[in-house]
């Protein structure tokens, strides 16, 4: 375990020197986030979940752990180095890895959603794409889906913190944050969200009610 989490944080440090603006971390979440960031929003009852920005699979591992048999996990990860990492790593199991870009989650997701777990730098993105990429996740969800993610501890008060903050309240019916996560490197805390509210300029998408 002490192995798998070094060779993590190790990746994480790599690509974010390498692309600083697409993965947004210097490490990879500690399983105490992940923890958090998977619990009670229904991934047990879930039959399509959607992670964004898996980077080293710290969450997609969380994520499988909760899932039933015969549920579909898809990974969507702009970054070609963790995308082939996380292929490799996970190419037994039933996780469909998609090198992509999450603006393009209603293209590349072709059925409702449960559950859309992220591990995007929101507040480093220029806000169009950060918009953009929330109108999708509003989108593709069911109409009693829920959305999870985290922030840095530190970043919480900041002008870009508070302006997502506020751009899910206006995406979402309801909105709720953790407690902050200590044993994480920075202490992070997750943002949990259900009843999407469907943008008019997200179009049309798989997002609706199962039959």
């Amino acid at each position: 375990m002490i192995l798998a989490l070094s060779v993590a944080a190790m990746s994480i440090l790599t690509e974010f020197l390498r692309h600083p603006m697409l993965t947004g971390a210097v490490a990879a979440s500690s399983p105490a986030l992940a923890r958090t960031m998977t619990e009670g929003i229904g991934l047990e009852r879930a039959r399509t979940v959607v992670e964004l920005g898996p980077g080293t699979g710290v969450f997609t591992e969380a994520i499988r752990h909760r899932v039933t048999p015969g549920a579909r996990v898809v990974a969507i990860e702009i970054n070609n180095h963790l995308a082939v990492r996380l292929r490799d790593r996970f190419h037994r199991l039933p996780i469909e890895v998609v090198h992509g870009s999450a603006t393009d989650l209603a293209d590349l997701v072709d059925e409702p959603v449960d559950v859309v777990v992220s591990g995007l730098p929101w507040t480093v993105m220029a806000e169009p794409v950060r918009r953009r990429i929330l109108d999708a996740v509003t989108a593709v969800l069911t109409p009693t889906g829920r959305f999870t993610t985290f922030a840095y501890a530190h970043a919480a008060w900041t002008p870009p913190g508070r302006r997502f903050a506020a751009e899910l309240k206006q995406r979402f019916g309801t909105t709720a944050t953790s407690r902050v996560v200590w044993g994480n490197l920075p202490p992070a805390f997750v943002h949990r969200a259900a009843s999407p509210v469907r943008s008019s300029a997200a179009g049309s998408g798989p997002g609706r009610t199962r039959r």
